[in-house]
Order: C-alpha cells, then structure tokens, then sequence
C-alpha cells in the first residue's frame, strides 16, 4: 500500500530504494519536544553520524535484550552486495570477489538519519501520535471517542498532542506508488524480541543467508521489533483483527491494512523461501549443483532474482552459451584472462576437430559467453547498473500492434487472452486509443495506466517497451572495462578486445532484458497492490453503511417485461410480504392502489429500488405518487441501491436455505432491502467481487484479491460484533477465529439447546479448542434483550434443556465446566481474558458490572481518569494502557453500542432530477459510489453517476482527518460538488469536489 505515515514529530528522511527504482520518504521519531511544526532542516554529518552504525554487522545477530540505535538502512539494491550469513561466495565465478569491497564502502557514503530502536516507554504520547489518518480504523473504542478526537486527538485523559501542521508537500495525488511507512516513529508498545530459540528456529526453517526479520522490516517499513512480534503472533495462529483490537501493544497500534501487509510480506519470504530450497533440491538432483550456485540461490531476496540466477539451469530451457563454452573446457581461459592475461595464450586451446574450439575466433567467442554470463550475475555490476538506471530518466512506451490495426480494418474480433473463446469486439480496440501512443516516466506512471497497458497487451491489441537511455549503456560500459572487470595485470589488446565484446554483449543479451523485466514485474506489482488496495477501501467503507434499524423497508427489484419485484420487510428483517406489480404497463392506476394498499397495511414508510433495469422509470412512478401525497398519512421516502450480485445470491445455495418457498426474483427484492436496512449482514452473504465496487479486479491476481477481500470482511464483521444467538450462520463465518465448521456448529448448539447464556458456553460447541475461542470470544456478544425475548417465547421446559444439557456436554468435552448465569461483560467489546481487571477497576472506581453503559457508571469512570492518568491507572492494575482503555470503553459505551452510527446511511428521498436538468456550474450534494484510481465516481440523483477525476481531489477541499488518505474518499461519504460538463451523447458528467460533508 500506497500511502504516507502519520507521526507525532517527524523529520522527513529520503532513502533511495534502487530495488523498487522508486525514492520513497521515510518518517522518524524526533528526539526533540517541538510546539510548532517547522519543514525538516539538513542534520549535520556528525549528528548523522550519532546515530548510525558501521555497516558491517556480526554473522548471527542476535535480538537486543534492551533496544538499541539500528543501522541505516541501504538501498535494497546495494544490501544485495552484503554477505551472506552463511559461507561468503567468492564473487562471480570467484573473480570479482576482491573488487566486492570498493562497492560496499561507497554504498555507506549515503546513508542518513534512521529510526532507531523505541524505548522502553514512551513519555506521554497520546493516541493521535500512534494513529495513521490515511486509513480508517473501526476498533470500538476508536469510533466511539470519535467526536473528542476531533478535537483533542485523544480519548485518554491528561494525554494530549498538540496538532501538528500538515505539510502540504505529503499530499501529492500524481505522486508514484511510494512505499509508506506503516507506524509512526513514536514507540507506542514495548519493544520486546524474539525468544532466541524462537529466532533460530525461524532461521533454520527458512535456511536463507538472509535475516527474515530484517529484510520484512525493510520492505514493509515497519520497526524491526514490531516485525518480530508480528510474525510470532502470525505464526501462534492470531486472527489480524485479534491482534488490532486486543494486541495494540505488540503491534505498535498498526491498523489492520498494516498488519495484513506485514503478513502479505512475511507469507512471500517463506514462500520464496521454500520455492529457493525446491530449486537447489532440483539442482542437485541434475548434478549440476555448486557451493557458489547454492550461495547465490540463498541470497536471493525475490522471485526476480531467483528467476533470474536459476533460468540458465531450468531443464526446459536450452542450454545457454556459457554452459556449452564450460563444456568444452573454456572456463579456465575465463579465469586466466581475467586474473593472469598476461600468460594466456587462445591458441592453446584451440582443436581441430572440436565444434566450438576449431579456431581461435570461436575459443574467443566462447570466453566472451561465459565472461558475459559472469558480469550478468554478479551482484556489484548489477548495483551499478540499477544505479545508473535511476539516476536516468527510463520511460515505459505503448503503441499499437500490427495486428491490431489489421484486424480492425478487416472487421476481425482480438481474441481475449484472459478468457478463452470469449471474442473481443473490433471495436474494443478503440477504448484503448489512449494508449496508442504513449510514453510515461517509469516513476510516475499511475497504477491504473499500468494495469491498462498491460491489459491492452495481453489482448495482443498494444505492444510494450521500457526504454533505457543509451548512457546508461556507455557509463556502464565504461565502468565495467576501467574498473569492475578490468584485468589484474597487462592484456594484450585482443584480450581487452574480448572483455569489451563481453560487456557489451553481456548488456544487450542479459542485463537489459533482466531490467526490463524487473521494471514491468515492480510496476504491475505496485499497481496490483493499489488496485487491491483501493478495492479493501471500497469494500470496508460499503459494508460499514449505517443500517437504517427501526422501520418496515419495501425492497422493489425493477423491471419491464416480468415486472417489478416487491418484498416488505419487517424491522427485523423478516419478510412480511412479497409481490409482482407491473408499473411500465398499461392499468398502472390499479397497480398503485395494490402499492397504497400495501404501504398502509404495513405502515411502510420507506421503499429501497435498485439501480438495475428499469430503475429510472420506477424511480419516476414512486416519486409522482409521493409528490400527489397519494400514501397520505404516510410520509414515504425512497433510495436508490446497488443490486449488484443480488441476482447471482438469489440462486445461491445459500439463498435456496434462507428462502426455500420463494421465487428468485423475489429473493432479490429481499436481498435490495435487507441491503439497506443492514448493508453487513447482507452483504457478506455475496462474493465480494459481485459487489460491483473497485476497478480492474479481472487483471490483478485472484488469489491476492480474494485473501485481502476476505480479510477486509472478516475485520468488519469482528469489530462490528454479532450477537451469537440472532446473527446468521453466514456472517458467523465471517467472525475472527471462526470457519464455516464452527459456524454450522454454533447455529446447530443453538437449534438443539437453545440461546447462549454466556460466551464460556462457546467452549461447549464441538470443534472450538481453546485457540478458536480465544480468537471469537471478544468479538460474539450475549445481548440480554435478545437473550430475554428468545427465552419468553421457549415453554418452560425448552428453555430449561440448555442447562442440562451444557453439563452433559462438559462432561463428555474433556470436563469443561462452565457457568450458567447471564454475565453482563458478554455484552461489551472486553476479552474474556480482561475480565478480571475490569471487575478490578470497577471496584477501583466504585461501579458495579450490571451499570455498564448506564450515565452513572460513565461519570464514575470520567472522574477517576481525570485524577489518574490512565498509564498510572494500568500500573495500578498491572495491565497495559491499550488493555485498560478498551475496558473504559467497554464499560462506558451505551448498550447495544455500533461503530456503523458513525457512518452515514443511505440517502432516502421525495423527487426526482433528471440529466437535462443539469447545468455546467450547477452547485449538488451527493454520496461517492465507488472509487478507482483514477477518480471518484459520484450519484447525484441524475441516473447516471458524475466522475470526480483525482485532479479535482485537492488539499484544500478536505477536512483534516482525510488528508493522508490515498484518494481520500471512498463509498458512502457525502459530497458537494459542482457541474463542469455534461456529455448527454456519451452519459458523462464531470464534477469538481467542493468539499466533503461530515
């Protein structure tokens, strides 16, 4: 992800990652207490150099009892020359082992100022320090404080930050993808390292001459400490939204984007590792195997690199010129020439009667290959390169293909490479004419260009083509001949002759397709990563739409032929009625008395249309009537909804189960008004990429978008909570520590033995060990009026069987024994395994459990934080402020607490505008649909959505909490904006942002 930190004072320091070949800006704690922002100032070298250590550092480091300053941090690039942990190679093919030296000491000359390690405690740092603003975070204690953060930047009493500046430099939309730094320099947890034998047996499993958490922390730049606790909670098999809520301390108060990062990050190292010990097994199965190879493989730090070291040995791919020169004994001639040119002597190797050694000029040829094999793999010349390369400006070109544009004139269809048998249209190749020819700075090409370009070639309709400038060839050339690959002593000048035809064919024939390469894989990772990312944003914000609670919903699926869809829905969500009313066809006055009759009989106020087939035309028949007050006394109001994949859930299996007797159509009215009455509970029946939000899911890779799609929906579901005994078995699915087993589990204990008394009872249902309980329990509520309303609808004796048979159960369930009361901390955010430290402080503050929620309780609580710091208050307690604060909150929240009524609702309305009502400078509000990485798109009630394009997006118009945010607007906000053009041919409206309303 793609988006800058947040920091409480920070000084900007700029690295030079030459692996990514894209500069990012790094933010680290200020050792300095400033009232008032001020722009970063140059540090002298000799204050650099206090907090740097020398590069070189010990063969097996171990974690710090006590933290300690950390290294600068090298370009990715120039830690590649670093040795190996394990036995050092001597250079490629042991002859550029002595020149490794020079390249390292110039790669220290750059280093600048560097986080260092957090302290023990941090002095007084407030939440607004350890937050990022760039994501928003749904953590119960953090929505319900939301209003005094606004203001004070902290829901803890006696901790405030002051606020800080926002540099209007951090807000650059046109900016390349950066890597942003996920936590902010301030220590807001204890540093704590891994246990020694936990660190070594990490790096046994891995057998890399890489340090695992060293390398994470570089890549994900996140605190190397953090990093560790991070991978230990990883690999204790803790859910992210366990360790978000729960273990704030541990992760440095990393949001869930963050941690997902580090766990994306951490999942491909092991990956590559094990692809790495696959290669070298397969390797010494052919025989061909070297304690140099094998050195160069563990070296490796991507799938790039170990591509690229181990193609040469693949068995589908034919035998390269080096090898066939090695073959015929030229590796000698190699060494010689480079080490002792002035005893060497080609024609000593030449034979008659061998193919390949029959004259001079082809044992010449021969040496150039494996020298040019040589300088390609060699770690140093390849820094050197990358150096060059960005320092110069390389641009990536598309144009399009031959093919194309023949196809088109003969009418022809492109076939589409993604979906076989599928014909594109010729005429699809127009909505890539932008791309026909364009050129675009490698670093500051957008990820949606990208992610077009690349599609546009896999169609075979573009062709696509990095340009590296020519200097970059002459300086490397020059480089390699005078210094890196320069004999040791004399050569006679048809030796020099051979090594400048090696250089050069080293460069043309490896390293220039090895760069290009790597520059197409980093821009179609980035822009993968932020077209998922965007994707995670709109999903989260479309899940966490405000339910509207409290009123009977009429859901109508329009349509012409089969008509329109109407199912009425209780307050609850239970279907009160269902029906077909035909609103396009001739006899439309009866049809509206069936609609007023309907509306009456159930008082229902509010109808949900979805925005399919005949929208526009059922959206104008509702709105006629209520403007004739045609539903009086009723006062109705309508909204417009996405149905997208309501179509596709109708005919689930899932669906089939929920509604057995009804049609499909009609399962889809219910599912539109279900979708608004509780957007999360219906939503996470449909398959993320039916939701119809994101752009060009199709193009980045399946397994990565639905990995983060499911992780995004399983945070949502987890920090919203559920009440274990009303909630579906579909969203318990979706609760942390919970599967599709338990789930089906928990609502069959549920149908036998009746509701949860409390969440120890969980331990009861078959398949929840004590890890699986540990990860759900604080996200389940036990609310008492559900609980309250389900028992006095049970007879007596049914109410009664749970009991019994939850002793029955203990005692076939290794003997757990569970209590049978009602406890009201089930119904609050707080872990079970905080328990005991919030009746501590009950008592401490003088409350009682059964006040949670109550103005007494809060008041109580209020008082004591005033006069006690919550630091000290968590001394007193021996907990963690983290943990202390999470039950101030839970006992202070109101009952029936959700984070989803900080969120807006959806927009119920009485008229109607149409498109040609629209005038350039028109002044609207509207609520953002969906986003994409090019822009904002925008319903304004028109029936076509307006395009914000990002340009428009600009500092000013935002408030402060979304300034740090990538696109800084995401489904569901509401926005004023104004009319720049309206394309009534093509249905295109653009609008520029005013400002967002809160």
């Amino acid at each position: 992800m793609m988006r800058k930190a947040r920091a409480a004072t920070t000084k900007a320091v700029k690295y030079n990652d030459m692996d990514s070949d894209l500069s990012f800006s790094q933010t680290v704690s200020s050792g300095k207490d400033s009232d008032e922002w001020g722009p970063p100032e140059p540090k002298p070298k000799a204050k650099t150099a206090k907090r740097t250590v020398e590069p070189k550092a010990p063969k097996e480091p171990k974690a710090p009892k006590e933290p300690k300053p950390r290294a600068a941090r090298k370009p990715a690039a120039e830690r590649k020359t670093q040795a190996p942990k394990g036995p050092k190679d001597s250079g490629s093919s042991g002859l550029a082992g002595t020149r490794r030296k020079k390249v390292e000491d110039k790669a220290g000359e750059d280093k600048g100022e560097t986080q260092t390690y957090c302290p023990q405690k941090a002095e007084k740092s407030g939440p607004s320090s350890r937050m990022k603003e760039e994501r928003v975070s749904f953590i119960v204690s953090e929505a319900h404080q939301a209003d005094r953060w606004a203001d004070e930047g902290s829901s803890q009493a006696e901790l405030r930050v002051k606020k800080e500046k926002v540099k209007e430099e951090d807000f650059t939309f046109d900016e390349p993808c950066l890597k942003k730094q996920k936590t902010s320099g301030a220590c807001l947890g204890q540093p704590t390292a891994l246990p020694s034998s936990e660190a070594q047996s990490l790096r046994n499993e891995l057998n890399m001459n890489w340090n695992m958490i060293q390398l994470l922390s570089t890549l994900t730049c996140v605190e190397q400490w953090v990093c560790l606790n991070v991978v230990v909670l990883l690999r204790e098999e803790n859910t992210v939204p366990f360790m978000v809520r729960y273990r704030k301390e541990m992760i440095n108060h990393m949001d869930a984007d963050a941690v997902r990062d580090v766990q994306m990050v951490y999942e491909e190292l092991c990956s590559l590792a094990k692809k790495t010990q696959s290669v070298i097994q397969t390797l010494k199965k052919d025989g061909v195997l070297t304690t140099e190879l094998e050195q160069n493989l563990r070296s490796c730090q991507s799938a790039n690199e170990l591509d690229h070291v181990y193609s040469p040995y693949k068995k589908g791919s034919k035998l390269t010129k080096a090898r066939r020169a090695k073959a015929l004994g030229l590796e000698g001639a190699a060494t010689a020439l480079m080490e002792t040119p002035h005893s060497l002597d080609l024609r000593a190797c030449v034979k008659p009667d061998t193919e390949g050694l029959s004259s001079v000029e082809e044992v010449a040829t021969g040496v150039e290959h494996i020298l040019a094999d040589m300088i390609a793999k060699d770690p140093d010349t390849l820094t050197y390169v990358k150096t060059l390369c960005e320092k110069s400006i390389v641009t990536i070109q598309s144009s399009v293909s031959k093919s194309a544009l023949k196809d088109k004139e003969q009418g022809k269809s492109v076939p589409d490479q993604k979906k076989k048998g599928e014909p594109k249209k010729p005429q699809d190749i127009d909505k890539f004419q932008l791309y026909f020819d364009f050129t675009s700075n490698i670093q500051r090409i957008q990820p949606h260009q990208t992610l077009a370009i690349n599609r546009g070639e896999s169609f075979k309709i573009l062709t696509v083509k990095v340009n590296i400038p020519d200097s970059v060839k002459s300086d490397f050339t020059r480089w390699c001949i005078n210094s890196r690959w320069r004999p040791k002593t004399f050569a006679r000048e048809e030796l020099n002759a051979i090594i400048r035809n090696a250089v050069e064919d080293s460069y043309k024939r490896l390293i220039l397709p090895f760069l290009t390469r790597g520059y197409r894989t980093k821009l179609t990772s980035a822009a993968e990563k932020e077209s998922i990312a965007m994707f995670v944003r709109n999903l989260r914000q479309r899940l966490l739409v405000g339910p509207v609670r409290g009123c009977v919903i009429m859901g109508v699926d329009p349509g012409f032929t089969h008509g329109c869809k109407l199912a009425v829905l209780s307050p609850t969500s239970q279907i009160l009625h269902t029906d077909v009313v035909y609103l396009n066809n001739p006899g439309q006055q009866r049809e509206a008395d069936k609609l007023r009759h309907l509306m009456i009989k159930y008082s229902c106020t509010r109808v949900v249309i979805g925005n399919g087939t005949a929208c526009r035309e059922t959206e104008s028949f509702f709105s006629d009537l209520i403007s004739r007050r045609y539903f009086h006394p009723l006062d109705v109001s309508y909204c417009i909804t996405s149905e997208a994949g309501a179509s596709i859930y109708s005919v689930s299996p899932e669906a089939v189960k929920e509604m057995p007797d009804l049609d499909p159509n009609l399962r889809s009215a219910v599912s539109i008004g279900r979708r608004v009455q509780d957007p999360l509970a219906e939503l996470v029946k449909i398959d993320p990429k039916h939701i119809g939000i994101g752009t060009y899911q199709h193009d980045v890779s399946a397994g990565a978008l639905k990995a983060a799609l499911g992780g995004v929906v399983q945070e949502c579901v987890s920090f919203v909570g559920v009440d274990i005994n009303i909630c579906s078995e579909i969203l318990m699915r979706h609760v942390s520590g919970l599967n599709a087993g338990r789930a089906r589990s928990i609502a069959e204990w549920r149908e036998k033995k009746g509701p949860f008394i409390n969440r120890e009872q969980l331990k009861l249902v078959k398949g929840m060990g004590p890890k699986s309980y540990q990860q759900c329990a604080g996200f389940i509520r036990i609310n008492p009026q559900t609980l309250q309303s389900i028992k006095s609808s049970l007879q007596p004796e049914a109410a009664a069987a749970p009991e019994k048979s939850a002793a029955k159960k203990g005692k076939g369930k290794t003997g757990v024994s569970v209590p049978n009361s009602f406890n009201p901390l089930d119904q609050t955010c707080i872990h079970p395994e905080s328990y005991h430290v919030a009746q501590r402080f009950l008592s401490l503050v003088g409350g009682h459990v059964d006040q949670i929620g109550s103005a007494a309780l809060r008041n109580c609580v209020e008082s004591k934080v005033r006069t006690s710091c919550v630091e000290d208050l968590a001394r007193t307690l021996d907990t963690t402020p983290e943990t202390l604060q999470l039950i101030i909150d839970g006992l202070t929240q109101p009952p029936g607490f959700d984070i989803r009524h900080n969120f807006g609702q959806a927009d119920f309305k009485r008229g109607i505008v149409s498109m040609s009502d629209l005038k350039v400078g028109t002044v609207l509000t509207g609520r953002v649909e969906n986003t994409a990485l090019f822009g904002a798109f925008v319903d304004i009630g028109v029936g076509r959505s307006g395009l914000i394009h990002k340009s428009n997006i600009t500092l000013d118009k935002l408030p402060v909490s979304q300034r740090r945010r990538s696109l800084a607007l995401g489904p569901g906000e509401r926005v004023e904006v104004r009319v720049l053009n309206v394309d009534s041919q093509r249905g295109r409206i653009g609008l520029d942002l005013i400002r967002v309303l809160q």
